[in-house]
C-alpha cells in the first residue's frame, strides 16, 4: 500500500464506514511495509483469521445467558473448525451456520436451541462492526515468510465478511485489485473461509464480487439505495455530480443495514452449466428492485400491491426473482405469504430450488391444471412453481383453465417474461383464481407490441416497480455492445469481393441480365431467398467472417434462416464451404506461412491466419436445431429434431473448443429467447423479425465472457430496418420516449468503432514527448500515474484495433498496436510491473498474433522475466543494454529498489538503510547518468552480498534481530557497545532454536504466544527499555524470527 493508494482510495473508503457506524482500528502503524503487531488487530497471532474474543461476547450477547463457556466454546469451534479443505465446501458451510445458526442442547431442558452468530433482525444495537486496515494473516508453513496483506476487513461480531483491494486510481488497476484478492484467496490462510463479498477498488471505479468471482464477474453498485445520490452527496459535502463509484458502492453496499439485509438474503451459490458451483452477489438493480418490490406489497393498497420490474436480457432476472422469495421469508410481515412463481423455465425452477436451500424451504411444481388447484387451493405459506408446458411448436399443452380457487390476500404471484403472450394469459386466468393475490410481472424487453398494450398490462400488474435498460447494462458490463453489420445482395463484402463478385463467382453460367433478375427476385422473396445457390453465398460470407473475427477469440456462433428447410440447407453448404476452407489453406505455398501479415493480399493473410486453427476447421460441426412439425417430409428432419439429440448438442455448443466442436447452431425460431451461452458471439440474421422478437434474438451474443468486447449481429436481412419502425412507434404518444434508448442502443455499427481508431492514436501519441523514441518513453514511464494511465490508453486503443480487424481499415494503425505494445513490455520489465511480463491476449487474440510475432522479430523473448538482482549474469546484462548510461542506471535503480522491497521483512534495518542510500543517490546525482551507474555498482554490491562491520560474528538472523533491538531500543551510539543488546540477541535465538523448529509450530496460536512471552521475558530481564515499550518490541523481534525461521539452526 503506497502513501498514494492509502490517501485517495484507502483513507477515504475508511472514513465513510466511521460515518456510518463502522469501528475503525488500524493492524499497523502508518507506513509499515508489513504489520509487525497482531495486537493492533484484535489478535494474538498473525495466524488468526477471526477475532475470538469479539464473537464469544455476540454470541452471549444475542443468545442470552442460558449459554455457558463450553456451548459458546462449542459455537465458536463450528465456525473455526470446519471439516474441510475445500475452501468453498467450507464457505457453504460457514454461510449456513452464519445465516441458519447452530442447534445446541440447553443443560436446563436438555432440548436443542439455536445459537446464532449475527442478529439478524436487530443488528443495528445488537451487532458489533469493526473496520481493520491492513490486516496482515501469515501463510501457513512458511514460518513468517510469506503472508497476506488484505487493504480493509470488515468484521461483524468478530467474523470477517468482507475484504477490500485498494488500488490506486486508474481503471487499469482495477484488474490488479482483483488479481490479488484471488491470491488472497488461494493462500491457504483461512480468512476466506466465512467472506461473503470482496471488493476492489481503485477510488474512481469500485466493483463487487465473492470469493469465485473473476475479473469479468466483479461488477460495479451504482445506486447508494435506499438512499439517494443527492443524499449521500450531501452527507459527504460534495456535489453529486463529483460522487465517486468508491463511495456510492460503500453506501449502497457496506451501510451496516444494507450489508447484512445483502448477506442474509442475496448471497447464494449456485451451480453454472459447465456443472461447476460459484458463490453470487446480487447486483444492484437487483437489489434495489426487490427493495421496492417489497415496499409495494407493504405499503401499497389492495389491489395496487403489484407492478412490472422491466431489467433488460442478461441482467439476471431469474436471480432477481429468487432474491425476492428470499427477502420475503426473512420479514415478518411477508414471510407468510404464499409465492407463486409462473414461467416456462425450468432453468429457473432449478435455479430457485437451489437458491432456497440456504432458507429449507421446500418447492412444489405443478405441471397440470388439476395439480395447480390442489397447491394453490392449499391455506398458509408456500413456495409453487406453476410450469407452463409447451410443445415443440411453442403452443401450450394445458392453458389451464382454473377458476376461483384462493382467495388469501397473503399470496404473490411472480410471473416470468410478461410480454410472452401465453405468459399473459395464464396471468388473466391466475388473476381469477387467486383474486385478491399481489401479481408482480418480470420482463426483459420492452412490451411494444400493437397499440393499447402497455395500457393493458399496467392494468393487469400495475405501475413499474423498477427498470434497467439496456444502456445501462452495457454501461455496467453486465452485458456487451452489440456490433452490426448489414450485408445486402448488392452491399460490399470482405476480402475485396461484393456481393455481385460473389454471385458471378456461383452462376457463371447465366448471362447479365439473368443474374439481375435473380438478384432481385432473392432480395425481395423470403422463400425464394433460400435457394440454394443464395445459400450457399451466404454460407461461405459467414464462414469467412467467422474465421477471420470470431474463432480467434474461441467464440461461437448462431444462424437464424427463414424455415426449417433452410435450417439444413444452410448445415450442408456451411459443412461444404468449410471443406473448401480446408482445401485452400493446405494448398498454401510454405513460404506463405512464414510472412507478416502486412507482406501478404488479403486473402492470402485470411488463410495464413485460418492456417493456425486448420485442425479445429476439420473437426468444426455445424447442427440445425428445429421443432418438429407434420409434413410429408418429416423424415428430412429427424435427426434435427430428436430431443434427446438436441439435448446434447445445444449441451456442447456452451462448451469451448476442444470439449465440443460444435461451432454453429442453425435454427428458425428455437433457442432465440431463454436460451444462455456466453460463449456465443455472433448471430446471422437470415430470417426476418420484428420488434421484441428482434431484441430478445440478438440479446442472445450479448452475455459476458472472458475477453469478449462485443457480440456480433451479420445481418442480411435488412432487420436494422425493424429499429427504425421501432423508434418511429416509440415517438407515439403512447409510449414514453425516453424508451427509445433501449431500442436504438441494441445495436452499433461497425463504422462507429473504426471511427475511435485515430482519436485513440492520438491520446497515446500525445502521452509522450516523442512517442518514436523507444527508450525516451520508456523512462517517461518512471511515473507510476503516467504509467498507468498509459495502459489504460494501450489497452482501449488495442481493443479496438482487434475489435476491427481484418477489416483493412485497421492497417493503417497496426505499426502503432505494435510499437506501443514494444513500450509496454520494456517498461514492465524495468520497473518490474506484473512480474515484468506482458500479455497482449487481454486485448484479443487477433491483435495478439501480430504483437508476438513483432516482438519475436525483435529478438525480445516475451516470457523472459526481468533479470534478478542476485543473478550472475546481471552486470553482464545490464552493460549490454542499449539506450546509454540513462537506460542502464534506470534498470539498476529499479532493480535495487524491486530487491529491497521484496526482503525487507527479513533484515528490517539493514534494508531500511540501503533504501536510504538509495534515494540519497538519487538526490544527489540527479541526471548524472554515468556517476548514478558508479554510485549504484557499489550500492548494489552492498545489497548483494551484507558487507557491515559483524564484531560479534552474529548470524544472518541474528544480525536482523539485532538491528531490529537498536532500531526499537537505542537511544544513542553507545548503546552500540552496549553487551545487552548482543546478549539479548544470542539468548532469543538460542530460544528460537529450542522451540520454532517444532512440527507446524506457527500454526499453533497458544506456543506462538508462550514463545513471545519468553521473547518479552528475556528483554525484561536484559533490561533494555520500559516494560509498555518492550511488549511491542517482543512482537516485532517474534515476527523477525518468523521471517528468518529458515536460517536459525535446531538447538
Amino acid at each position: 500500500m503506497t502513501d498514494y493508494e492509502y490517501l485517495l482510495v484507502e483513507k477515504p473508503l475508511i472514513e465513510q464506514l466511521k460515518d456510518m457506524g463502522w469501528e475503525h482500528r488500524a493492524g499497523a502503524e502508518h507506513g509499515a511495509v508489513i504489520p509487525l503487531n497482531p495486537r493492533m488487530s484484535d489478535r494474538a497471532s498473525f495466524d488468526e483469521t477471526i477475532l475470538e474474543d469479539r464473537l464469544r461476547d455476540a454470541i452471549e450477547r444475542i443468545n442470552g445467558t442460558w449459554l455457558d463457556e463450553r456451548k459458546v466454546s462449542q459455537a465458536v469451534n463450528a465456525i473455526t473448525r470446519v471439516p474441510t479443505t475445500n475452501l468453498l465446501e467450507a464457505n457453504k458451510q460457514v454461510t449456513d451456520l452464519l445465516i441458519n445458526g447452530i442447534p445446541i442442547e440447553d443443560p436446563a431442558t436438555g432440548k436443542s436451541r439455536t445459537v446464532h452468530y449475527i442478529d439478524w433482525k436487530n443488528h443495528p444495537r445488537n451487532n458489533e462492526f469493526i473496520a481493520i486496515n491492513q490486516f496482515r494473516v501469515d501463510i501457513p508453513g512458511t514460518g513468517g515468510h510469506k503472508q497476506i496483506v488484505p487493504d480493509i476487513v470488515l468484521f461483524v461480531n468478530g467474523i470477517p465478511l468482507v475484504v477490500v483491494e485498494c488500488k490506486k486510481t486508474t481503471e487499469s488497476n482495477l484488474d490488479k485489485a482483483v488479481t490479488q484478492l484471488r491470491r488472497y484467496r488461494d493462500s491457504r490462510t483461512g480468512l476466506f473461509r466465512p467472506v461473503q463479498l470482496t471488493v476492489a477498488t481503485s477510488g474512481e471505479d469500485a466493483r463487487l464480487g465473492t470469493l469465485t468471482a473473476k475479473l469479468e464477474h466483479y461488477v460495479p453498485w451504482r445506486d447508494p439505495y435506499p438512499m439517494t445520490n443527492k443524499q449521500l452527496a450531501d452527507g459527504l459535502g460534495k456535489a453529486e455530480e463529483q460522487l465517486s463509484k468508491q463511495e456510492i458502492l460503500v453506501a449502497g453496499v457496506l451501510k451496516p443495514d444494507n450489508l447484512l439485509n445483502i448477506v442474509h438474503n442475496f448471497v447464494t451459490f449456485m451451480t453454472t452449466d459447465e456443472g461447476v458451483t460459484i458463490k453470487v452477489a446480487p447486483r444492484y438493480q437487483q437489489f434495489r428492485a426487490v427493495e421496492r418490490a417489497v415496499e409495494r406489497l407493504v405499503t401499497g393498497k389492495p389491489g395496487q400491491r403489484g407492478g412490472i420490474i422491466w431489467h433488460t436480457q442478461g441482467s439476471g432476472k431469474s436471480l432477481t426473482m429468487t432474491f425476492l422469495v428470499r427477502r420475503l421469508r426473512s420479514l415478518d410481515g411477508l414471510a407468510h405469504y404464499k409465492v407463486v412463481v409462473v414461467t416456462d423455465r425450468t432453468q429457473l425452477q432449478d435455479q430457485l430450488t437451489e437458491t432456497m436451500a440456504l432458507s429449507n424451504e421446500k418447492v412444489d411444481v405443478a405441471k397440470s391444471t388439476a395439480r395447480a388447484k390442489t397447491l394453490l387451493g392449499r391455506k398458509g405459506p408456500g413456495l409453487v412453481f406453476v410450469m407452463i408446458q409447451k410443445n415443440q411448436g411453442g403452443q401450450l399443452k394445458d392453458r389451464m383453465e382454473l377458476g376461483e380457487i384462493n382467495t388469501d390476500e397473503s399470496i404473490v404471484v411472480l410471473i416470468d417474461e410478461v410480454h410472452r403472450s401465453h405468459t399473459a394469459a395464464l396471468g388473466a386466468n391466475l388473476r381469477q383464481a387467486m383474486a385478491n393475490a399481489a401479481r408482480i410481472g418480470f420482463t426483459g424487453t420492452p412490451i411494444m407490441k400493437k397499440r393499447g398494450q402497455r395500457k393493458t398490462s399496467v392494468e393487469l400488474f400495475g405501475p413499474f416497480i423498477d427498470t434497467y435498460r439496456l444502456r445501462e447494462a452495457e454501461e455496467d458490463g453486465v452485458i456487451v455492445p452489440i456490433l452490426y453489420e448489414g450485408i445486402k445482395v448488392k452491399g460490399a463484402l470482405q476480402n475485396g469481393q461484393d456481393m455481385d463478385e460473389l454471385f458471378e463467382e456461383e452462376f457463371e453460367e447465366l448471362t447479365d441480365e439473368e443474374r439481375l433478375q435473380l438478384q432481385a427476385r432473392w432480395a425481395t422473396k423470403g422463400n425464394v431467398s433460400a435457394a440454394r445457390k443464395l445459400v450457399d453465398v451466404k454460407a461461405k460470407h459467414m464462414l469467412r467472417h467467422y474465421v477471420d473475427k470470431v474463432l480467434p477469440e474461441g467464440f461461437k456462433a448462431q444462424v437464424v434462416a427463414y424455415d426449417r428447410e433452410t435450417t439444413v440447407r444452410y448445415r450442408e453448404a456451411l459443412m461444404e464451404a468449410r471443406d473448401e476452407l480446408v482445401r485452400d489453406i493446405e494448398k498454401l505455398p510454405p513460404h506463405l506461412l512464414t510472412r507478416t501479415i502486412e507482406e501478404l493480399k488479403p486473402r492470402q493473410a485470411q488463410l495464413v491466419k485460418a492456417h493456425k486453427q486448420l485442425d479445429l476447421l476439420k473437426r468444426m460441426d455445424f447442427v440445425p436445431v428445429i421443432s418438429k412439425g407434420d409434413t410429408e417430409h418429416e423424415d428430412r428432419y429427424a435427426e434435427w429434431t430428436d430431443e434427446a439429440k438436441q439435448k446434447t448438442r445445444i449441451e456442447g455448443f456452451t462448451r469451448p473448443f476442444g470439449e465440443n466442436d460444435i461451432a454453429f447452431v442453425i435454427v428458425k425460431s428455437m433457442l432465440l429467447t431463454g436460451f444462455d451461452a456466453p460463449i456465443e458471439q455472433v448471430m446471422y440474421l437470415d430470417r426476418r423479425l420484428e420488434m421484441h422478437d428482434l431484441l430478445q434474438a440478438v440479446a442472445r451474443v450479448n452475455r459476458t465472457a472472458g475477453n469478449k468486447p462485443f457480440g456480433y449481429v451479420v445481418d442480411y436481412r435488412g432487420v436494422a430496418q425493424n429499429l427504425v419502425e421501432a423508434l418511429r412507434i416509440y415517438a407515439d404518444e403512447e409510449f414514453e420516449t425516453d424508451e427509445s434508448h433501449d431500442v436504438s442502443g441494441a445495436l452499433r455499427d461497425l463504422k462507429t468503432e473504426i471511427g475511435k481508431l485515430e482519436p485513440r492514436r492520438q491520446r497515446l501519441r500525445m502521452m509522450f514527448r516523442d512517442y518514436t523514441d523507444l527508450e525516451g518513453c520508456v523512462q517517461e514511464l518512471a511515473d507510476p500515474q503516467l504509467r498507468d494511465r498509459f495502459g489504460v490508453e494501450l489497452a482501449r486503443f488495442s481493443r479496438t484495433v482487434n475489435t476491427v480487424l481484418p477489416d483493412p481499415a485497421a492497417t493503417p494503425y497496426l505499426a502503432d498496436a505494435k510499437h506501443f505494445a514494444v513500450i509496454r513490455l520494456t517498461a514492465n520489465r524495468r520497473y518490474r510491473v506484473d512480474g515484468g511480463e506482458f500479455d497482449p491476449g487481454a486485448y484479443g487474440q487477433k491483435i495478439k498474433l501480430l504483437i508476438d510475432e513483432h516482438i519475436t522479430s525483435l529478438g525480445i523473448e516475451q516470457q523472459l522475466p526481468p533479470i534478478a538482482l542476485t543473478a550472475t549474469n546481471f552486470a553482464e546484462k545490464v552493460e549490454a543494454m542499449t539506450g546509454g548510461s540513462r537506460a542502464k542506471a534506470s534498470e539498476m535503480e529499479n532493480a535495487i529498489r524491486h530487491h529491497i522491497t521484496v526482503n525487507a521483512g527479513q533484515d528490517p534495518a539493514r534494508y531500511q538503510l540501503l533504501s536510504e542510500r538509495l534515494e540519497q543517490i538519487l538526490t544527489e546525482l540527479k541526471d548524472d547518468w554515468d556517476a548514478q551507474l558508479l554510485a549504484f555498482k557499489d550500492l548494489m554490491a552492498d545489497v548483494v552480498e551484507d558487507r557491515r562491520d559483524n564484531p560479534h560474528e552474529f548470524s544472518p538472523a541474528e544480525f536482523a534481530l539485532y538491528g531490529v533491538l537498536l532500531q526499537e531500543l537505542a537511544t544513542s551510539d553507545a548503546d552500540l557497545e552496549d553487551q545487552r543488546f548482543v546478549k539479548a540477541t544470542r539468548d532469543i535465538i538460542r530460544l528460537a532454536g529450542r522451540t520454532i523448529h517444532r512440527h507446524g509450530f506457527w500454526d499453533k496460536r497458544p506456543d506462538v504466544a508462550d514463545f513471545r512471552d519468553e521473547i518479552f521475558e528475556i528483554l525484561v530481564t536484559a533490561d533494555l527499555g520500559d516494560v509498555h515499550q518492550l511488549e511491542k518490541v517482543a512482537d516485532k523481534a517474534r515476527d523477525a524470527v518468523k521471517n528468518n525461521h529458515a536460517t536459525i539452526p535446531k538447538a
